[in-house]
């Protein structure tokens, strides 16, 4: 079963949307595009009626809530409708949630740690996820390559459609996420004499037909749009 991505034109390019239950990442350079698609991602499942997690470090959601306010895409009515959960791993409940009482070693820290979020997941039945991003793990838990891939193969297993922001710029550098991951998309900025151009490109979709050209994005008043039968040369 797909669901939908609440981007304008993307699920025509992955068979109609994202297959259930997986792990995708979500790459690209900043300003590209990542944190608005993961807020319609998180905005489409809140509509629908299923149970979301937006679990980030890099904003609060007061911050999150008034830049994506810029859009009518209806981002604050889903953070407000019971639907949608925030957490901001510098929050004391976030941090409970990611660390616990036990210190940083490897051994015992990786293992509760996912654990606990799988277990938080579970329990409170989420269906839409979105990590922001992965510098979360590396934060909590740094120079632990072993400590990264134990974190994405139990992602893998969560029950949840997850969003997995990488910060990867580089979309012919692969890293640990993107071998493991269900699927791969590469958010693209060109800075162009007319200013910036933007586009997106399916890398990788398993048990999907994709087109891996890179099609155009633009943002309008309703949010991020993809342009499908917009091709853009690298």
């Amino acid at each position: 079963m797909r669901v939908s991505t609440g981007v304008d034109g993307f699920d025509e390019l992955v068979d109609g949307g994202l297959l259930r239950n997986r792990l995708y990442i979500l790459s690209g350079p900043p300003g590209s595009g990542k944190t608005t698609f993961s807020s319609q991602f998180v905005t489409e499942g809140a509509r629908a009626g299923e149970k979301c997690l937006y679990l980030s470090m890099h904003e609060t959601e007061e911050e999150l809530v008034h830049d994506m306010s810029a859009y009518d895409f209806g981002f604050e009515k889903a953070a407000h409708s019971g639907k949608l959960q925030f957490r901001n791993v510098f929050d004391s409940n976030a941090k409970r949630l990611l660390k616990g009482p036990g210190g940083n070693g490897f051994s015992s820290g990786v293992k509760n740690m996912t654990n606990r979020l799988v277990s938080f997941i579970s329990s409170r039945e989420i269906d839409r996820l979105v990590i922001d991003s992965t510098m979360i793990l590396q934060y909590f838990y740094p120079d632990n390559h072993e400590a990264f891939v134990q974190f994405l193969t139990s992602l893998k297993r969560v029950g949840a459609t997850t969003v997995l922001i990488s910060e990867m710029t580089d979309p012919t550098s692969y890293a640990d996420e993107h071998y493991l991951a269900h699927g791969v998309i590469f958010m693209h900025n060109y800075l162009e004499s007319g200013g910036m151009r933007r586009g997106v490109q399916i890398v990788k979709m398993r048990g999907t037909s994709i087109d891996s050209n890179i099609h155009a994005i633009e943002f309008e008043d309703d949010g991020l749009h993809v342009r499908p039968e917009q091709q853009i040369q690298a």
